[in-house]
């Protein structure tokens, strides 16, 4: 287990889903941790710090992040969870919402990105980011088109981030979530079928749990010589192949 003895973390969207199983899971490491998020956190889930933040104001965003450093007089890790989903094909797609998905998953965490990393960077001592994408960010998911580029866009953003902080001492890496046992998942119930064939062609067979995720993201904020990386911690759903011949075999 990644020993995060004292570390002082922020987590974006630990109120639920896969951010409520990361503030666990850093907390059993020893880390101090502090969650932004628009929603209250539940007690005992492992936060010592809670703060109300939309993450796509810029402003919020500075004062929450400057806070929680006030807080612990230090940041060492950040994961960037805060994210939301949303269905739609493009011909019949709103302005108003690609704005909503691309404004949160997009817009909301460079800003915390950028508020992190400054922090960092000034106090010297380097630090460790992980942003949560998605494999739908490089899998072709109809009607998804507006959360598959927002991902898609985090993950170029994880890559440019830790090309310019490495210099810092700053790894920036991302995970990269399949069909996860959230809300955002149980949503899809209404689509017949879905659910029960997404678990069939998962290699590992089902659907992952929160923790599944959070241990990955742990894990790769205490690997010291990685960054710029995406991990796709989805049980392998993401090996599917439409061509595969041995599905005929």
């Amino acid at each position: 287990m990644t020993d995060l003895s004292d570390a002082a973390a922020l987590v974006t969207g630990g109120a639920g889903g896969i951010g409520a199983a990361v503030v666990q899971s850093l907390a059993t490491a020893g880390a101090r941790v502090a969650v932004l998020d628009v929603r209250p956190v539940p007690p005992g889930g492992g936060a010592v710090m809670a703060l109300e933040c939309d993450i796509t104001d810029e402003a919020a965003v500075e004062s929450a992040v400057a806070e929680v450093y006030d807080r612990f007089g230090r940041l060492d890790v950040a994961v960037l969870n805060a994210g939301v989903g949303g269905f739609g094909h493009i011909v019949d797609m709103e302005l108003s919402e690609w704005d909503r998905v691309m404004a949160v998953n997009l817009r909301g965490t460079f800003l915390c990105l950028r508020a992190v990393a400054r922090v960092m960077v000034t106090a010297g001592r380097g630090g460790s980011v992980v942003a949560v994408t998605s494999v739908s960010g490089f899998l072709a998911d109809r009607a998804m088109a507006h959360y598959s580029a927002s991902k898609a866009a985090v993950a170029e953003l994880v890559r440019v981030a830790a090309r310019e902080l490495g210099p810092f001492g700053i790894r920036v890496n991302a995970v990269a979530p399949g069909t996860t046992d959230t809300p955002l998942f149980a949503s899809t119930a209404r689509l017949a079928g879905y659910q029960d064939r997404v678990a069939g062609r998962t290699a590992l067979g089902g659907i992952g749990a929160p923790d599944d995720v959070a241990n990955a993201v742990v894990a790769l904020l205490g690997l010291t010589w990685v960054t710029g990386q995406v991990l796709a911690a989805d049980g392998g759903v993401s090996l599917w192949s439409p061509i595969d011949p041995g599905e005929s075999l």
